[in-house]
């Protein structure tokens, strides 16, 4: 029996069309060779270059649509030049996380010996750990709330018992999900700052009351100022990392540099009944046109959707077909000969997708 799948697609803006028509197609390609997947795409309107013509960012039949698909797919949306009245940028990746309550981000750090990176791996060591973020609450929760006066501003952080314990849950799951696999110890640690706020003492309690129902997963906590020390100095030792908001925007950028850049940084924004996958890099204007960008983190965004619909679907061929895409991408990286500029090399966007499809081959 095929399975049918409506996947609402937003290209984005600048290099967002470049990498997302061959991500699309590797997809095709993926469905055909199993043969009893398909893929029904929607390209939805919506981002800075909408807005500068619509005065829309993210057009209500956009938002209906997205929310009938079984999954939505982001390519970098945004333009620095092309922003709101008062000052701030087109951001409909973090409308749809509003809209949706997408409040659990996933950041995945995963390289090894012979990946493009900043740091000396020690013979035998490998990083495979993921970050997960609050992403409706936190100090995002007073996006468009802040109150402004000539003398002051103020934004307010928030955090609820009902997001913290669904969030909780699913890195616990997490964690389980990857001991099963082998792919990590079964631990999940919390990043705060409960020495000095109150909310991250709140928020602390709320993770080690859930911690309670998983006896067989390791759970502690760390400041948020040590763990950006840590994820420098030893990031092989983590596995499962959770935070507010505004905590894990920031770490989320340290974990892609660890791997060589936003070029490779893939993300998944979930929640109870939608999820949105989308490179974590921006829209790079600068190169859009040129047949320079990136296609990696994108890619790598679309082997997310196909291993969350595998579980979502009950149907194990997704999560095979997000594996192989995986595989092929970490052995183009590890290969070296196929990288575009900003990993060090002189390939362009098409030279990357040939080579993930040979080695897909």
């Amino acid at each position: 029996m095929t399975t049918a799948l409506n996947i609402a697609v937003f290209d984005g803006d600048g290099i967002g069309p470049e990498i997302t028509a061959p991500t699309l197609a590797l997809l095709d390609r993926l469905a055909r060779n199993a043969g009893d997947v398909t893929f029904q795409f929607d390209t939805l309107p919506g981002g800075a270059a909408h807005y500068a013509k619509t005065g829309e960012a993210l057009p209500e039949g956009s938002i209906a649509a997205a929310g009938q698909a079984d999954a939505i797919l982001l390519s970098a949306m945004g333009d620095p030049s092309i922003r709101y009245a008062d000052g701030t940028e087109i951001r409909p990746q973090i409308d749809l996380r509003m809209i949706f309550g997408l409040y659990a981000g996933l950041r995945p750090v995963a390289f090894a010996a012979g990946h493009p990176t900043p740091l000396a791996l020690p013979e035998g060591r490998a990083v495979d750990f993921v970050l997960i973020r609050e992403s409706t609450e936190g100090l995002f929760w007073s996006m468009d709330r802040g109150v402004v006066s000539e003398d002051e501003a103020r934004e307010t952080l928030v955090i609820t018992r009902a997001t913290c314990e669904k969030l909780f849950a699913q890195a616990f799951q997490l964690a389980e999900k990857r001991k099963s696999e082998g792919r990590g110890p079964g631990r999940v640690t919390l990043v705060d700052k409960a020495n000095v706020f109150r909310a991250f003492a709140f928020m602390r309690r709320i993770f080690e009351e859930v911690a309670t129902h998983h006896p067989d997963i390791q759970a502690d906590a760390i400041y948020v100022d040590a763990m950006a020390l840590r994820m420098v100095k030893d990031p092989w030792s983590f596995d499962v990392l959770v935070t507010e908001n505004m905590f894990g925007d920031i770490l989320s950028d340290l974990g892609a540099g660890l791997m060589g850049g936003l070029g490779v940084a893939p993300s998944a924004d979930i929640g109870d009944d939608h999820a949105v996958f989308q490179p974590c890099h921006g829209t790079a204007p600068d190169i859009a046109g040129r047949g320079l960008a990136n296609p990696i983190a994108m890619i790598l965004s679309a082997a997310m959707m196909l291993e969350w619909l595998a579980a979502r679907k009950t149907q194990p061929t997704l999560g095979a077909m997000g594996a192989r895409l995986r595989r092929a991408v970490d052995q183009v990286i590890a290969t070296g000969d196929v990288l575009t500029p900003d990993l060090g090399g002189t390939a362009g966007t098409l030279d990357v997708v040939r080579a993930i499809e040979a080695a897909l081959d």
